[in-house]
C-alpha cells in the first residue's frame, strides 16, 4: 500500500481469503497503522472462522503497545474500531451505496471455509479467487465478471521443492488445493470472464511468457500475469 501511495488511515473494510500466514501477514499491522494515522471510524475485517480468534490473539500480542501508546499520545481507544465479521458460507457480504462484497466457499483444504470474493462498484465486477483448487462455487461467483484474478500453479514446473523445503507430500498437496494452467483457463472460459489475472504464481521465476502460454490455449478473452503494483483498468 505504500509504494502505491495509499494510506491504510483511509482504509475502511478488510477482506481475508483464508488463514495460510502468507494471505494475513498484515492483519495486525494495517488496522494498527491506520489508527497511529490518525483513524477513529470503524475497520471492519471480513473472513472465514476462526476470525475472531486471530484478532483476539493479535490484539492480545498488541495490548501493552496499544494501552501505553493510546496514554502517552491521547489517541482514540484502538478497541472499539475493530469490527469483526465471521463469513461461514456464501452470499453477499456487505453493500453500501458505493459497492457490492459477495463471497463463495472455495476449495482450499485442509481449512473448512476458505473464499473468494466478487466485488461490484459502477456496474463493475472483480473477482478474486484466493486459493482454491477446481471449484463450481468459484466459477459461479465469478460468471460476467469483467476481471477475475485466479491463482495458479505449474505443476509440472515444481520439480524438486520437496526435496527442497523439506515436505515430503508437498506435490499431492498443490495438485490437490491449488489450480494448475489448464484447469484456471477453462474456468475463465465456462464463467464468461472479459479478463483473466494469474495471481500467486508458483514456481515464482517462470517466466511471464510461459504463463501466457500455458493458460492461453482454453480462453478466448485477455490473460495477464499478475504483478505487485499493476493497475488494470475496468
Amino acid at each position: 500500500m505504500a509504494f502505491a501511495g495509499l494510506n491504510p488511515k483511509h482504509m475502511s473494510d478488510l477482506l481475508v481469503t483464508h488463514h495460510h500466514v502468507d494471505h494475513m501477514s498484515d492483519l495486525g499491522y494495517l488496522p494498527l497503522t491506520a489508527w497511529v494515522e490518525g483513524r477513529t471510524e470503524r475497520i471492519n475485517i471480513y473472513g472465514p472462522p476462526p476470525m475472531h480468534a486471530t484478532i483476539d490473539g493479535l490484539l492480545q500480542g498488541y495490548a501493552e503497545d496499544l494501552a501505553k501508546r493510546a496514554e502517552a499520545t491521547g489517541r482514540h481507544p484502538f478497541l472499539p474500531m475493530v469490527r469483526v465479521h465471521e463469513v461461514t458460507g456464501g452470499g453477499v457480504v456487505f453493500r453500501d451505496e458505493e459497492v457490492e462484497v459477495e463471497a463463495a466457499v472455495v476449495d482450499h483444504r485442509p481449512f473448512e471455509v476458505a473464499l473468494a470474493y466478487r466485488i461490484t462498484a459502477r456496474g463493475k465486477s472483480v473477482v478474486i479467487s484466493g486459493d482454491t483448487a477446481v471449484s463450481p462455487a468459484l466459477i459461479r461467483l465469478a460468471t460476467g465478471a469483467d476481471v477475475l484474478v485466479h491463482e495458479v500453479v505449474a505443476l509440472e514446473k515444481l520439480t524438486g521443492l520437496r526435496e527442497k523445503v523439506g515436505a515430503p507430500t508437498l506435490g499431492d498437496y498443490m495438485k490437490n488445493n491449488h489450480t494448475s494452467l489448464g484447469d484456471v483457463a477453462a474456468i475463465a472460459q465456462e464463467a464468461g470472464v472479459g479478463m483473466l489475472v494469474l495471481s500467486h504464481l508458483l514456481p515464482h521465476d517462470l517466466p511471464e511468457e510461459e504463463w501466457l502460454r500455458g493458460a492461453g490455449d482454453g480462453f478466448d478473452g485477455k490473460i495477464v500475469v499478475g504483478a505487485d503494483l499493476m493497475e488494470i483498468e475496468v
